[in-house]
């Protein structure tokens, strides 16, 4: 496709992308009645397409006129929300409209995919508003907090750190080392959020299937102390939400492998697929079970704080540190047995180390066999807490499902010596 074509397409696909935020607009009711908004279906299809006539003349080396036409569309937005908001304070029609600018004069410069994400999470957010006002409503002060400072991570802090590295043994990059933080920090605040939300109601299996996202072991602990109680009715219920978070964590260990480093993932496949089956099966026998009615167990904190992002950050380079110079010393025993170890401190600090070992010495069978023994390591710690500090019946289901997943995962890893 010549350029020509490609933002001819562009041209058209921001023409079809004002029509989708328009035909919301139409019907969510904002372009009509007394209090309208000054853009239905029509008027966002044709500043769509003005806005993709723009972004076409821009690339076509015509940048004086595209500006003109872009401020000409922007200047109408502005006033029409200037006439509309004398009778009704809200913007979300008219910041519609400027996205739609912006996304149409993307299409028109050929940047299509990002123009047509812009598009199709505009107008999704249109569609879910009483569902994201849900959520929002829903959010206690701690995970707004949070939000904004995970942002400030992300925006701010960020783009300041410099590249790198600095440093022996691979180096400190602090850029890529921040970026890590915040993909870890990221992964545990949804799971803190989607606890609040949804674990609360639907049982200690579907809570602790949730705090596994954020920390499986934190949920076997609070869950084993809490089979300690009177009721011993709670035995099973909670030993299947531990059995739930267990199972979490394979999820959660492949997901976050496959971002890092996609090989290192798919070498994973075999070593993880047998105690994800065990776990799989003990969920569907937990779902058997009528679940108890909103647990008071909340085994997580808010994990977007900055003195843990930076405790995060400085353990990483610790473990980076430690592995770079294990593997240089010990080669591949030597990952493996730090993996052994690591698996009982820090699972995240784990992945990291190996994405990168991997990536910087394009073998991952040795790296994929260390996250493997660092996840036995860590049911097996798991295993001795509910063992341990748990009571009956708790003890015998929580540890046979333990005890499986364990046996599981070092059969697969002789099988594949």
């Amino acid at each position: 496709m010549t350029d020509i074509e490609l933002r001819t397409v562009g041209v058209l696909i921001a023409t079809l992308g004002g029509a989708a935020i328009g035909v919301e607009r139409e019907r969510s009711g904002h372009a009509a009645g007394s209090v309208a908004h000054f853009a239905g279906v029509r008027t966002f299809t044709l500043l769509g397409g003005y806005a993709g006539v723009a972004g076409w003349l821009w690339a076509a080396g015509l940048a004086p006129l595209s500006a003109v036409l872009v401020a000409g569309g922007v200047a109408l937005v502005v006033v029409a929300y200037a006439a509309s908001s004398r009778q009704e304070v809200g913007g979300t029609t008219e910041m519609a409209a400027l996205v739609t600018i912006a996304a149409g004069v993307l299409a028109g410069l050929g940047q299509l995919t990002l123009a047509s994400a812009i598009v199709a999470v505009t107008t999704l957010l249109l569609v879910e508003k009483s569902r994201v006002h849900a959520v929002v409503e829903g959010m206690d002060d701690v995970a707004v907090r949070a939000g904004i400072r995970f942002a400030v991570m992300a925006i701010v802090i960020m783009p300041l750190l410099p590249q790198g590295p600095y440093g022996p043994l691979g180096g400190i990059k602090p850029r890529e080392l921040w970026i890590f933080v915040l993909f870890f920090s990221g992964i545990s605040f949804a799971g803190y959020v989607a606890r609040m939300f949804v674990g609360a109601r639907h049982g200690y299996l579907v809570a602790g299937l949730l705090g596994g996202i954020v920390s499986s072991t934190s949920v076997t602990l609070s869950f084993s102390r809490a089979s300690r109680s009177e009721d011993k009715a709670l035995g099973r219920p909670l030993a299947f939400g531990v059995i739930a978070a267990c199972t979490m964590m394979f999820i959660r260990v492949f997901a976050a492998v496959a971002v890092l480093n996609a090989p290192l993932a798919l070498a994973l496949v075999p070593l993880l697929t047998a105690p994800l089956l065990v776990g799989l099966v003990g969920l569907l026998l937990g779902l058997r079970r009528v679940p108890e009615d909103k647990p008071d167990i909340n085994p997580q904190t808010n994990p977007l704080q900055f003195s843990a992002a930076l405790q995060m950050a400085l353990i990483f380079q610790v473990v980076l540190f430690a592995v770079e110079g294990i593997r240089a010393a010990w080669g591949d025993v030597g990952l493996v047995v730090s993996g052994a170890v690591l698996g009982l401190a820090d699972m995240d600090a784990l992945m990291i180390s190996m994405a990168r070992t991997g990536a910087a010495t394009g073998d991952v069978a040795a790296p994929a066999m260390a996250i493997a023994v660092g996840i036995l390591s860590n049911t097996v710690l798991k295993l001795l807490l509910a063992t341990t500090v748990a009571r009956a019946p708790f003890r015998l289901v929580a540890g046979a499902g333990l005890a499986a997943m364990a046996l599981a995962s070092a059969g697969a890893m002789l099988a594949l010596r």
